[in-house]
């Protein structure tokens, strides 16, 4: 696909985000500080046992205390059309779809919501309600040999198999056959989800904090059996998301209340009840086997791949995917597989499957590099395949050979002594390591409208959402190259379901979604605009939907890529970590705006750090709840524990895609976290291969048999 260069050419120059005033002065307003008449307040309870029934609610003090309007609960909440396939091709998660029932399959389920006058009197009436259970055993402990482990059905395949695995494990000359772990991981954003809704001349308004207006709005409508047209959905500044910020019990127990009410009421998820509500990263326990020949081209690949999912919902963190790209071999093996536990359910979350996964996999081609004395970028290089590995397609691009050659001369990969354990600073053991990373870059349909306003300027409406990525920024750049204009004259309106269909902030495809849409609906525009003509007052709009040219897209692997490099410090007295600095190199497509485009690198990897070094959401299986659910108790990464950071990238145009580009926003912590442990290796000589790489387990390693690692937590 080729198009004419535009006279302006806004796209590939840095710019600051075109809402970043407002946003730093405060004019910008998220989902919890609009102002409504008559605004009313809910607060959700959360269930204090882990599994059973619920027996009692005692109502009667609680809607006695000042302020309190009512109490929803499973005995006189409306019931709900739950029975459909949504947007995203799953049925809505029972968490979201509240009071419909006595049953509480896991702690922190939403029990009740009381709504009063003010958030403070919602929120003591809240605790002030007395639930009885009839609590029953609970089981939250994932294992690896769970006797209800099962093979998952529906989405991507469980499993995928060629060759004969082990007849090549028997002739491999080097073997890697190790287990894997990584723990509950949570989304922590810096805005928590929050709801108002309320109804206006018989239509339902929700101005809330998501991922995608039209999903929310869809999922809504179909849950109280409304007319679509007769909802809309709102969400113009998101305080991040990381792919939580879809259907939650927020918004629906916000609609139930403004029902009975008829008054506007919001809803607000604490810190704390983010933990059960809001879904997380699942825990993984993955086992990797490679047959390699003494070089270390591979014969044998397998990536197996546990993770938990609730009773009530199945989600399959897919970790094991990430090796359907890689690398190839003639034997190649993966597999899913679940439990159900009395937990709440996982859900997507940055990089959902290729953040977990990519540690287990890039960590053992670094043990496989070790064992054949090869260096591990040679390695990965020896194993670059032709086509997909599982698919058979040609890749649309694969540039991750650029991405190593150019990120090892820059990072001085050159100098590196393999030998571990050999650097030293004082107290410190030095090491630096390095590992692959993939993400995929999809496309899916979407509309957008312009308008030619009547005083030179355009105006775009489209249902994207900007989640802290500035996407918003990036359309108006995109948007002003495709009508041939400078970005002043272009006004990006967004997050409003009255737009039309448009994907969700989700999987790195927003952007390049949205942007399809909007140069399709430029170029439709463009041809209606006669030059010497003026533009009537009303303006002239046009409407764009690339349903069709997204179903003409060819069958290809594509996905952006990278390479990842990172050099620690090491004090095995202490068991503490520093990580010197860190390189990223990305292949990501076309970089609409550099600025926020390193921006968002740079925060993946920054997660990247917290990932391997910090983040675990404990839980005590004896009550079936989180020890500290807060951000005092789940650890994240700061501004100490960040180095000096850098990110780039190599030239990498899609070439089937009409701005050129993939997706940035996940893969910056694809690989970070692998990285990292293997610098930690090269510093000490020792293997961790299980998430985070705590000062309790650098010490246990330490003075336990060189090479290995222990398995207590």
């Amino acid at each position: 696909m080729t198009t004419t260069p535009p006279a302006h050419s806004s796209v590939g120059t840095a710019r600051t985000r075109v809402e970043g005033r407002d946003k730093v002065t405060g004019a910008a307003r998220y989902a919890a500080e609009i102002p409504f008449t008559g605004l009313t307040h809910g607060w959700l309870v959360l269930s204090t046992v882990t599994r059973g029934r619920i027996r009692d609610l005692d109502t009667a003090p609680v809607l006695a205390m000042p302020g309190v309007l009512t109490v929803l609960h499973h005995g006189n909440a409306p019931r709900l059309h739950t029975d459909y396939v949504g947007l995203l091709g799953v049925p809505p998660d029972p968490a979201a779809c509240v009071f419909q029932h006595d049953r509480v399959p896991f702690a922190g389920w939403p029990v009740a919501l009381v709504v009063a006058e003010t958030p403070e009197q919602a929120r003591e009436a809240a605790e002030a309600l007395t639930v009885t259970y009839e609590e029953e055993p609970h089981d939250t402990a994932l294992t690896a040999d769970h006797p209800d482990t099962y093979v998952p059905e529906g989405g991507m395949p469980a499993e995928t198999s060629k060759g004969d695995l082990e007849a090549e494990l028997a002739v491999s000359a080097v073997v890697v056959d190790e287990e894997y772990t990584t723990p509950e991981e949570q989304h922590s954003m810096m805005e928590p989800h929050a709801a108002t809704a309320r109804w206006d001349d018989g239509r339902l308004e929700v101005v809330d904090s998501n991922q995608g207006a039209g999903w929310v709005q869809g999922e809504l409508a179909t849950l109280f059996s409304l007319d679509p047209a007769a909802v809309r959905v709102r969400s113009e500044h998101i305080g991040g998301g990381f792919g939580s910020k879809g259907l939650r019990a927020h918004q629906v127990s916000a609609v139930m209340a403004a029902t009975a009410l008829d008054r506007p009421v919001r809803v607000v998820i604490s810190r704390r009840q983010l933990f059960s509500l809001a879904g997380y990263r699942s825990p993984t326990i993955q086992r990797v086997r490679l047959g390699a020949d003494a070089d270390g081209r591979l014969r044998a690949l397998e990536h197996r791949s546990l993770n938990q999912t609730s009773r009530v919902y199945e989600f399959v963190e897919p970790s094991a995917g990430v090796a359907r790209v890689m690398y190839d071999a003639p034997a190649h093996r993966t597999a899913h597989r679940l439990v159900r536990l009395d937990v709440p359910s996982p859900t997507w979350m940055r990089a959902p499957g290729e953040a977990s996964g990519s540690f287990a996999i890039e960590v053992a081609l670094d043990e496989l590099a070790e064992r054949t004395g090869t260096d591990p970028i040679e390695l990965r290089l020896r194993n670059e395949p032709d086509a997909g590995p599982v698919s058979g397609l040609p890749f649309s691009s694969r540039n991750l050979a650029a991405c190593f050659h150019e990120g090892a001369r820059r990072f001085g990969w050159q100098d590196r002594d393999p030998r571990p354990g050999l650097r030293r600073e004082g107290r410190w053991l030095l090491g630096t390591g390095t590992a692959a990373a993939s993400f995929g870059a999809g496309a899916a349909p979407s509309t957008a409208q312009i308008t030619a306003e009547a005083d030179g300027s355009f105006t775009v409406r489209i249902a994207a959402a900007d989640i802290g990525t500035g996407a918003r920024t990036a359309l108006t750049l995109i948007a002003a190259d495709a009508l041939d204009t400078t970005p002043e004259h272009v006004r990006v309106r967004i997050g409003d379901s009255d737009f039309g269909p448009a994907m969700i902030a989700g999987g790195s495809m927003g952007t390049r979604s949205w942007a399809w849409a909007v140069t399709t609906a430029a170029r439709d525009l463009r041809e209606r605009l006669i030059p010497g003509t003026e533009v009537p007052p009303g303006g002239i709009t046009v409407r764009a939907d690339t349903t069709a040219a997204v179903g003409e897209l060819s069958q290809k692997e594509r996905h952006s890529f990278g390479a990842q490099f990172a050099e620690v410090a090491v004090d095995t007295t202490t068991g503490e970590i520093r990580v010197r600095r860190m390189l990223g190199i990305f292949a990501a497509g076309r970089i609409v705006n550099p600025l926020t485009a390193r921006n968002q690198l740079l925060g993946g990897m920054t997660w990247g750090i917290s990932m391997a070094l910090h983040e675990e959401a404990v839980r005590d299986h004896h009550t079936g709840a989180h020890y500290a659910p807060d951000l005092a108790g789940y650890h994240v990464a700061t501004h100490a524990d960040v180095p000096h950071i850098e990110a780039d990238w190599v030239d990498d145009h899609d070439p089937d895609d009409p701005v050129g580009i993939k997706g940035i926003g996940e893969i910056g912590i694809v690989g970070a976290a692998a990285a990292l442990t293997n610098a930690v290796w090269h510093a000490t000589g020792i293997r961790h291969r299980d998430l985070p790489l705590r000062p309790d387990r650098i010490l246990t390693a330490a003075h336990g048999t060189k090479g290995e690692t222990t398995r207590k937590s």
